[in-house]
C-alpha cells in the first residue's frame, strides 16, 4: 500500500490537464491506482442503466479520478498550491507541512 501526501477532505489545485488552475475538495483517495476524486472536477458523463440507486437510468455526471501527481495541496497561509514535507513535533506527532512558509497542514 503507497502512501501519499493528499487525504480526504484536503482542498487541493490540479496542476495540469483539462481541469488546470482549478481547485476543489478531495472526495476519496484510491491508494491501489494513486488517483484522487476531487469534489466538481474532472466531470465525465457515464451511460447508466435502470438501478435500484438510479431508477430512471440515463446520462448521469460523475467524478472521474485524477492522478495524486497531478494534485498539489493548499496552504491555507500561502494561498496557493505548495509542495509538501513531513516531519514530528516535540510531542511526537508526525504532521504535514508547507514548505514554503513552514505553516502545520495538519488539523
Amino acid at each position: 500500500m503507497r502512501k501519499f501526501k493528499i487525504r480526504k477532505d484536503d482542498n487541493v489545485m490540479v496542476t495540469t490537464g483539462r481541469e488546470k488552475g482549478k481547485t476543489g475538495r478531495i472526495i476519496r483517495v484510491l491508494p491501489d491506482r494513486a488517483m484522487a476524486l476531487v469534489e466538481k472536477l474532472n466531470m465525465v458523463k457515464k451511460h447508466q442503466k435502470p438501478t435500484a440507486k438510479y431508477p430512471q437510468g440515463g446520462v448521469i455526471e460523475k467524478e472521474a479520478p485524477i492522478h495524486v501527481s497531478n494534485l498539489m495541496i493548499i496552504c491555507d497561509k500561502c494561498k496557493k498550491g505548495v509542495r509538501v514535507g513531513r516531519k514530528f513535533l516535540e510531542d511526537g506527532k508526525k504532521v504535514r507541512y508547507c514548505k514554503s512558509c513552514g505553516e502545520v497542514l495538519d488539523r
